[in-house]
């Protein structure tokens, strides 16, 4: 039976474990004097960049306008080029992003880095910043001298920064002259970022800061044992009645159905999306923005939950797992299920063979009405570039559009893999498979996907079955995605105050499903909710998509 090693653990992390990242608690940090007005009401709006699709190889699955990710059943036999030339100019560059891997060995004694600074024609000195430092390094960085930022930074969207929009207006490069409309058409790569990916980064007081990480439309996703539900009686079309006897059946000894971990609240965001709850922000057809704590459809998946976890099908530690120890008991079989970013299926595939078969789950349904899943942002964060004279700028941009070249390109290739014969040899179906070298230095150890990547594309090498399969639970579910209707929008009180008032919530519902609070402390937490904040967050949340629409 193959070996759990920590390398397969936080590879894990860094393409799935991010759904589940907890905003914890973090000073506001200064952005210098005064705030200034990030909202986009009332501005002239920054037409999105036009988008161009990059004439690459053929998908096996064709992908929907409505979200369905192309899928490829086998790697491209003829790679093509994305990029000409090269795009620096032999200076440095400095970078800073988040990171889910290991730190790499140094660029001296690295070929990896050494490769795509060679291909990039520029030296890379990189500031790596773990998910657990994150927020803390990003207010130091916020609150220090403008003239010591990095050239490029990756801003994470799993963490909620305070005045992020304000550091952004003030700290960073305005890229509008250079990406808006036809203007990125300079930067072919970039300009094969879909517009879904913008407009869930967002405008700031109506202009272009960033540069999007484009992600598949499903969010936190329910992975499933395969083998596990099925034999406990699993069966597609299930109700809510029935999912709760799967779980209850399948529960025995020391295995459990449904494992979850610190911070993701039991799994909500999947039983409230199954409950159609709003996934944080609802708007009606008026326009006003409505929060996912008051709705009762929310209360009920709560409420749900909480007997889910009196009837044992909870692992008991529940509430203390870290995402890289349920990965471990999800492999090794303790727990039967487990949330996580729908990104995360190429380790689930690739990390379970020989151990069990993987599988998204479908919606359960609630009453007679279908349930639905969760609309991930589309936008795993965004790059700002910092203020440079004209001629910086276009260099760090044609870095980017080399990052970002798309899969199916020999760039892509070189940034995902490394160089053939040193990092990866060819599998009997072409795809790379990574060698001893490669497995310590890549790209989730040296997180240039970070900083500028292509479309998203459903890949799994050697496995085309897992391709379908997630292909077709794509064309299932995609329709009935809810999505969080404040993506892309400017609220100064939801990044002055939305952490702490997170907290406030997350606290109580974990209280209630654990079993410790009554399920009426919810409605009185969302009356502090509102009453702090909440309210004006809807209000501001409002006044922007008016603007935006």
């Amino acid at each position: 039976m193959p070996s759990l090693s920590r390398r397969t653990l936080l590879r894990s992390m860094a393409v799935g474990g991010a759904a589940l990242a907890a905003p914890g608690a973090l000073a506001a940090c200064s952005t210098g004097s005064g705030d200034g007005d990030v909202s986009n009401a009332g501005k002239k709006l920054a037409p999105w960049p036009a988008y161009k699709a990059f004439a690459g190889p053929k998908p096996d699955l064709a992908p929907t306008d409505a979200g369905v990710q192309a899928g490829y059943t086998a790697y491209p036999g003829d790679l093509v080029t994305a990029v000409s030339g090269t795009p620096g100019d032999g200076s440095t560059v400095k970078v800073m992003s988040v990171t889910f891997g290991t730190p790499p060995k140094p660029a001296s004694a690295n070929q990896f880095w050494a490769a795509v600074e060679k291909a990039l024609g520029v030296k890379i000195e990189y500031t790596i910043i773990s998910q657990t430092d994150y927020q803390k390094k990003m207010a130091t960085v916020m609150a220090g001298d403008p003239g010591e930022l990095p050239d490029i930074i990756n801003v994470f969207s799993g963490f909620v920064l305070p005045r992020e929009a304000q550091f952004v207006q003030r700290r960073a490069e305005d890229l509008t002259p250079y990406l808006s409309g036809e203007a990125i058409a300079t930067y072919p790569n970039l300009a094969n970022i879909p517009t879904h990916a913008w407009r869930d980064m967002g405008r700031v007081g109506g202009r272009i800061y960033g540069i999007p990480l484009e992600r598949p439309l499903p969010g936190s996703t329910l992975w499933l044992n395969q083998a596990f539900f099925t034999d406990a009686g699993m069966k597609e079309g299930w109700t809510s009645q029935d999912f709760a006897a799967v779980a209850k059946k399948g529960t025995s000894g020391k295995k459990y159905a449904l494992g979850a971990a610190t911070g993701s609240l039991f799994g909500n965001a999947v039983h409230s999306a199954a409950h159609n709850a709003p996934q944080g922000w609802a708007v009606d057809k008026d326009g006003t923005f409505h929060a996912n704590y008051g709705d009762e459809r929310y209360k009920a998946a709560v409420a749900y939950q909480a007997q889910l976890r009196k009837n044992g099908s909870y692992h008991p530690d529940a509430t203390s797992l870290s995402q890289p120890d349920l990965s471990t008991l999800f492999l090794n079989g303790t727990v039967g299920s487990m949330q996580d970013g729908f990104g995360g299926y190429l380790p689930k595939y690739l990390d379970s063979k020989g151990l069990l078969t993987p599988a998204a789950a479908l919606p359960y349904s609630v009453g007679g009405t279908p349930g639905g899943i969760v609309a991930g942002r589309r936008s795993f964060g965004y790059t700002v570039l910092k203020k440079a004279k004209k001629e910086r700028i276009e260099l760090l941009l044609r870095v980017l559009n080399y990052l970002a070249a798309p899969f199916g390109s020999k760039e892509w290739e070189l940034v995902h893999y490394g160089v053939e014969g040193t990092h990866f040899t060819r599998g009997k179906d072409g795809s790379p498979e990574a060698t001893k070298l490669g497995d310590v230095e890549n790209n989730t150890n040296l997180p240039l996907k970070y900083l500028a990547e292509g479309p998203q594309v459903l890949f799994v090498p050697g496995m085309p079955e897992a391709v379908r399969a997630l292909h077709a639970w794509q064309v299932k579910v995609v329709p009935v995605a809810i999505r969080n209707a404040s993506f892309g929008l400017q609220s100064s009180t939801y990044t002055a105050q939305g952490t702490t008032l997170r907290a406030l919530m997350d606290d109580t519902v974990t209280g209630v499903i654990a079993g410790r609070l009554p399920l009426s402390e919810l409605d009185a937490a969302a009356r502090k909710w509102r009453d702090r904040g909440g309210d004006r967050m809807a209000e501001e949340f409002a006044k922007d998509y008016a603007a935006n629409t």
